[in-house]
């Protein structure tokens, strides 16, 4: 397992839709793997795969806070049913690094989707986990949370996240 570089916000590429995926096979199973390793070192609880550069349609979620691991792997996920009820969590994501805000999303979701071996899998989600499938989902139709913000305020972030680019990007070793 590799941790691989994840994408910032104002990347286009995070902007693609991603292809679903014909087959969980081996290429598809190390990708979870390094997507994990990757999620864990940022430190995050959920990862697609635009955001490390692959626009597949898989995603990693762990929201467990202790020691022992609890990831779900998510291949080809598709909503079936959203909840009416709204929840609001503030959201963070790897991909727009120090940003936060609140985001109003369905409180439930029930899924359809393959599992780290392939297997299709239905879930029923609430609470945190509906949150967390339906931020990671909207990034593989090309969409972050700040998209829910008002231009104003998706604005300011952009202009902020390319200044801290810039900076990074003229260190000279």
């Amino acid at each position: 397992m590799k941790i691989r570089k994840i994408l910032t916000e104002p990347d286009p590429f995070l902007r693609q839709v991603s292809h679903e995926v014909t087959k969980v096979d081996d290429t598809i199973r190390e990708l979870m793997d390094d997507m994990l390793e990757t999620m864990y070192a940022a430190p995050g609880i959920g990862l697609a795969a635009i955001q490390v550069g692959v626009p597949k349609r898989v995603i990693v979620i762990d929201l467990s806070r202790e020691e022992k691991k609890t990831p779900l792997y998510f291949v080809n996920p598709k909503i079936i049913i959203k909840s009416k009820n709204i929840s609001t969590y503030e959201e963070g994501c790897l991909s727009v690094p120090g940003q936060f805000a609140e985001i109003d999303r369905p409180d439930q979701c029930h899924i359809t989707y393959l599992d780290y071996n392939g297997q299709k899998k239905e879930l029923k989600a609430e609470g945190l986990l509906a949150t967390c499938i339906q931020h990671e989902m909207d990034h593989l139709e090309g969409i972050l949370f700040i998209d829910y913000l008002s231009k104003l305020k998706k604005n300011f972030i952009v202009k902020k996240l390319s200044k801290q680019k810039k900076v990074l990007e003229r260190i000279v070793v």
